[in-house]
C-alpha cells in the first residue's frame, strides 16, 4: 500500500511541476524584455516548395541567423510553410537550442546521432542497444524525425523497432520554443528484445532560454501500443512527461569542452491501462553532460538511475553527433 502511495506521490509531483514550470516559463515569455535579434531589412523571398526543401535539407542555415524570424501559435497554418528552416539564434539569455540525451528536445535540428545504451541486471541480464538517430527539416515548420535501432540481450540481437516522428513548431521566440510531435513506432524488431510493438506517441515539448546559460525544456504525451506482440512484451498505454534543467558554462568555440552543458532530466512514465502485471509508475533521474568537440561534432553522455521499482538498475548512455 505504501509502495503504491509512494508511486502516485511520484506521479503527482513530476507533472505538478511539469505544469508549474511550463506555465512560469509562458509567464516569464510573455512579461520579459524583447531581446531582438538585428533586423536590418528583411527580403521576403519568394521560394517554391521544391526550393524550401532542397534550402532546409542542404543549404546553409547557420551563418546567417537574420533570416531567422518569430513564429507564434496564431499564424501557424499561415506562416513559415513555404520558407526553409533557419537555425534560430540563440535564446535571451546567450544558450544555443541543442538536444540532450534523454531530454525531450522541444526545438528543431538538422543533424545525426548514433546513440550507445547498456542496461545493467535487465531482468537478470544486461541488455545493448544502438540507434541511430536523424533530424531533417523541411519547412520553418515542418521537419521529420527517425530512428534506426539495433537490440541485444543474452539471448539474441536483432534490428529493433523502427521510429518515424513528425514535428511540428507550434511557435518560436527569441526565448522560448513549443512544438508538437507525433511518433510512429513500427513493429520490426522482435518480442525477444521487448520490441516487434507498434505505438503512436504524441507529445507536446517545450524549449526555454531567458537567463545567461540556464535551460529548461520538458513536455508531456502518450505512448499508445495499438499492434504486435503487446501482450509478450508486456506493453502497456502511458502517460509519459519530462522535465529537465541545464547550465551552460562554456561558448561554442572553446573546443574540446565548446558548449558544455550540465544537466538532470527527471523522467515519468504513469500506465494507464490493466493489460499487463507489474508497477504502474515509473521515474528516472539522468544527469547527462553535452560538449562541442570542434567541427561540428560533439560528444553526449549520461547515466539514467530509476526512482521507483525498475526491471534494471540503471542505463548507460553515450553518444556522438555531428551537426550539418
Amino acid at each position: 500500500m505504501r509502495s503504491s502511495k509512494l508511486k502516485r506521490h511520484y506521479a503527482v509531483l513530476v507533472l505538478g511541476s511539469l505544469t508549474l514550470i511550463s506555465g512560469s516559463l509562458l509567464a516569464a515569455e510573455a512579461n520579459a524584455p524583447v531581446n531582438k535579434v538585428d533586423e536590418p531589412a528583411l527580403i521576403e523571398k519568394e521560394y517554391s516548395f521544391g526550393e524550401v526543401v532542397r534550402q532546409s535539407v542542404y543549404g546553409d542555415v547557420y551563418s546567417d541567423s537574420s533570416q531567422w524570424q518569430e513564429l507564434s501559435l496564431g499564424n501557424f497554418f499561415t506562416k513559415g510553410w513555404d520558407k526553409p528552416w533557419v537555425s534560430p539564434p540563440t535564446g535571451g539569455g546567450g544558450a544555443p537550442r541543442q538536444g540532450w540525451l534523454n531530454a525531450y528536445e522541444g526545438v528543431f535540428y538538422r543533424l545525426s546521432l548514433g546513440v550507445f545504451g547498456w542496461k545493467h541486471h535487465e531482468n537478470n541480464t544486461d541488455s545493448y542497444t544502438g540507434n541511430l538517430v536523424t533530424f531533417t527539416p523541411i519547412n520553418s515548420r515542418f521537419e521529420i524525425k527517425t530512428e534506426i535501432p539495433v537490440s541485444s540481450n543474452s539471448e539474441d540481437t536483432n534490428f529493433g523497432d523502427f521510429r518515424i516522428q513528425a514535428r511540428f513548431l507550434l511557435s518560436e521566440s527569441r526565448n522560448f520554443t513549443q512544438t508538437l510531435n507525433i511518433d510512429f513506432r513500427t513493429p520490426t524488431g522482435s518480442a525477444v528484445n521487448g520490441d516487434d510493438v507498434a505505438s503512436i506517441i504524441p507529445q507536446y515539448q517545450f524549449w526555454a532560454n531567458w537567463w545567461k546559460g540556464l535551460v529548461v525544456r520538458g513536455g508531456a504525451g502518450f505512448t499508445i501500443p495499438y499492434a504486435g506482440e503487446i501482450s509478450e512484451t508486456g506493453a502497456r498505454s502511458t502517460f509519459d512527461a519530462n522535465v529537465s534543467v541545464g547550465y551552460y558554462m562554456t561558448p561554442h568555440d572553446m573546443t574540446p569542452f565548446g558548449d558544455m552543458v550540465w544537466y538532470l532530466a527527471t523522467n515519468l512514465n504513469q500506465a494507464i491501462d490493466n493489460r499487463a502485471p507489474g508497477g504502474d509508475t515509473a521515474v528516472s533521474l539522468s544527469p547527462g553532460f553535452r560538449t562541442h568537440l570542434g567541427l561540428d561534432w560533439y560528444m553526449l553522455g549520461t547515466v539514467e538511475v530509476p526512482v521507483t521499482n525498475s526491471d534494471y538498475d540503471y542505463q548507460v548512455l553515450f553518444s556522438f553527433m555531428k551537426v550539418y
